[in-house]
């Protein structure tokens, strides 16, 4: 699984890549320090104060989570940046994992409180792309999707379509501070966020057994 500003782990080497462990979990179960994570691996190196004003907080509180954060290893201070008074900070990977089940078992609460930091994430920039639509140039407006497919999967199925979603995603270019100075003229930023939600009907299990495997497809409008 992998966190909100990141891709899947096959796009980046592996020491762009911090697989969490039960310290990490706790560090990260906080929107703030998700989202603090996020703008640094987006935008690179920062400050509290600029970090703090993207967010809608005070520099007080950014400084308090980004030195918790770098306690945890996810961020550490950027000395060829920073001065007497001012102190930047950069990450130190571009991808977060969370693919131990017996760590999520272990730290329930701290699981938990990280996916919700990290799905509010997802909302708040699906939102802010909604927002910014009406303003979009149309050539990109014209490529904004957002849809759903129902189908009706085993969890083996569900595993191999998730591989297959990340192969594909590994297929183009990832979006890093230095990847972007790289790109083509006209390329912007494009997040593909993906969701494999199992929704389970328990009182209706029974049913479903006797009901043959058939997958269908229904694209929101």
């Amino acid at each position: 699984m992998a966190n909100a500003n990141g891709g899947p782990d096959s796009l980046e080497a592996a020491a762009d890549v911090v697989v969490l462990d039960a310290k990490g979990l706790r560090a990260l179960a906080h929107p703030v320090r998700v989202q603090l994570v996020g703008l640094l691996r987006q935008y690179g190196p920062s400050t509290a104060t600029r970090l703090a004003e993207r967010l809608g907080v005070n520099s007080g509180t950014a400084s308090y989570h980004l030195r918790q954060l770098g306690a945890a290893g996810f961020v550490e201070e950027d000395t060829e940046r920073g001065n007497a008074r001012e102190r930047w900070w950069r990450s130190l990977h571009q991808v977060t994992e969370l693919n131990d089940p017996e760590l999520a078992e272990r730290e329930p609460e701290a699981a938990l409180a990280y996916l919700q930091s990290v799905a509010a994430t997802y909302t708040l920039r699906t939102q802010q792309a909604v927002n910014e639509l009406q303003t979009m140039p149309c050539v990109w407006r014209n490529v904004f999707d957002m849809s759903d497919w129902a189908f009706r999967l085993t969890p083996e199925e569900t595993a191999a379509l998730r591989q297959e979603l990340r192969a594909v995603a590994a297929r183009y270019r990832v979006d890093t501070p230095e990847e972007a100075a790289k790109a083509p003229e006209g390329a912007e930023r494009v997040a593909f966020i993906t969701h494999l939600l199992p929704e389970l009907d328990r009182s209706a299990a029974s049913e479903v057994l006797s009901i043959p495997q058939k997958a269908t497809e229904v694209e929101a409008e």
